[in-house]
């Protein structure tokens, strides 16, 4: 394959990856463009092996990798659980990472590559920044990865006097970069590359540990970013044209949704690297709206069923404790019979419920939801007044009202669906305990709230049975 037909093949891959994130915007096209990206990915694939930068010798090493890393992706999807997704992606992030650093270590040390002068320079300083982005990218996602899949506490680790620590870690990588840039030989340029690898490494692990577990939505899509910077740099380093073009996309479209769920959360992007949101343990508010206001009122699944047959208007709100017990093909099959019966069911979709962007949408997708009755957050917040029974399945910080109510509470502020305005509101969870952002829920002891404690699967299997019956 010749040069012009690499570039065209490139071109056509970029538009088709631009295609893809069109179509992931929307879950009535997300198929179609997941169908692009992959299309883009074999042509980019194709065109990069087939290219004129690659010789035969070097076909051997690129199949092995080829059939190695084909393995585990189709291993991984055929065993990770949708419930798993979420540390998938951190674990994804990771790896991008880690191709970053060793592609940035091989380029310094490529002698069939030479430059000179101001060229020499500007090679150099996207070794550097593309290692120092991708080792932060691959420690990070790492921890990120421990905390979503339970391997590591939700608890922040606030050390003391860590942002003096994260300046002095950002002074140290600056004056080795000077160091390097200056660097005569390969040893000693490498002294300083590896001297602010581990420090970036550093960086990474203290950056997501410090961050508390309520904010892990944004952590997945700011390492996500991350990721689409490191493609970038590497992109960079090899003077590849897609790959700057494809990290581009994603790293800006990272950053954009990073924003749109701080907006959800009501924080902002440095708060959140700051970290300290999600204790772990319950963190209640000075004020009196964030107390208890009095005891909690159980409700059985066959007195549910009763609700739920005489209601008109129901809306369920999915949350994390929905994807652990895997219960969206019991919810399905929940709304399924009542529709049937004319009831008017509907999904209300928080932006941050879950541990990543878009989680429960991706799982009602999987159990066949109809996506026209899955609405987001302000879409259907306006309903609830007007609705007879308000469903909450494992959700808490996300139907939290001292958000609204008491404005000491760590969640003052944040947009929450305001299911306590409902006729009936049915929470549904194991126990009492708090949920990711360690805060009381005043909305367990209202007056209209019913608490269906229990495995969510198994409790909403009883629910469809004493509805059928």
């Amino acid at each position: 394959m010749n040069a012009s037909l690499a570039t065209v093949s490139y071109i056509g891959s970029t538009i088709l990856f631009i295609l893809s994130l069109g179509g992931l915007s929307n879950p009535e096209t997300a198929r179609r463009g997941n169908a692009f990206g992959m299309i883009g990915m074999a042509v980019a694939v194709l065109a990069t092996v087939f290219g004129p930068r690659i010789t035969p010798s070097g076909y051997p090493w690129i199949v092995g990798a080829l059939v190695v890393g084909g393995s585990v992706g189709l291993i991984a999807a055929k065993k990770v659980q949708m419930t798993q997704m979420p540390e998938l992606v951190a674990l994804m992030h990771s790896l991008v990472g880690l191709a970053a650093c060793l592609v940035g270590y091989a380029s310094y040390v490529d002698t069939s590559i030479s430059f000179e002068g101001a060229e020499k320079a500007i090679h150099e300083v996207e070794i550097y920044v593309g290692i120092l982005i991708g080792a932060i990218t691959f420690a990070g996602s790492i921890v990120a990865f421990g905390k979503l899949s339970g391997k590591i506490g939700g608890k922040p680790l606030l050390l003391p006097g860590r942002h003096w620590m994260n300046l002095a870690g950002l002074l140290i990588v600056l004056w080795f970069g000077r160091v390097f840039l200056h660097a005569e030989t390969v040893p000693a340029g490498m002294t300083a590359l590896v001297v602010m690898t581990v420090i970036a490494l550093a960086f990474g692990v203290h950056m997501v540990m410090a961050i508390g577990g309520a904010d892990m939505p944004v952590v997945v899509s700011m390492l996500n970013s991350y990721s689409g910077w490191a493609a970038a740099a590497t992109g960079f380093m090899l003077s590849n044209d897609l790959l700057i073009v494809v990290g581009a996309l994603v790293g800006s479209s990272g950053a954009i949704l990073s924003y749109i769920m701080c907006r959800a959360m009501n924080r902002n992007f440095i708060s959140v690297i700051a970290g300290g949101f999600g204790g772990g343990a319950p963190v209640k508010g000075g004020g009196d709206a964030a107390q208890p206001a009095g005891e909690v009122s159980p409700i059985s699944a066959v007195d549910t069923a009763e609700l739920l047959r005489d209601a008109k208007s129901v809306i369920i709100v999915p949350g994390y404790g929905m994807a652990v017990a895997q219960a969206q093909h019991t919810v399905y099959e929940i709304t399924k019979f009542l529709r049937e019966k004319g009831v008017n069911v509907r999904f209300g979709i928080h932006p941050v419920a879950g541990r990543m962007p878009g989680h429960m949408n991706v799982l009602l997708a999987e159990a066949k939801v109809p996506y026209d009755i899955v609405l987001e957050m302000d879409e259907i917040n306006a309903d609830f007044p007007a609705t007879d029974v308000a469903m909450v399945i494992g959700a808490n910080d996300i139907v939290n009202p001292a958000a609204q109510d008491d404005p000491t509470s760590p969640i003052a502020g944040m947009p929450v669906l305001e299911v306590w305005k409902a006729k009936t509101s049915i929470v549904m969870k194991r126990s009492m305990a708090s949920g990711y952002a360690g805060v009381d829920n005043p909305l367990f002891y209202k007056d209209n709230n019913r608490m269906l404690f229990g495995d969510a699967r198994k409790m909403l299997e009883e629910v469809l049975t004493a509805l059928k019956t």
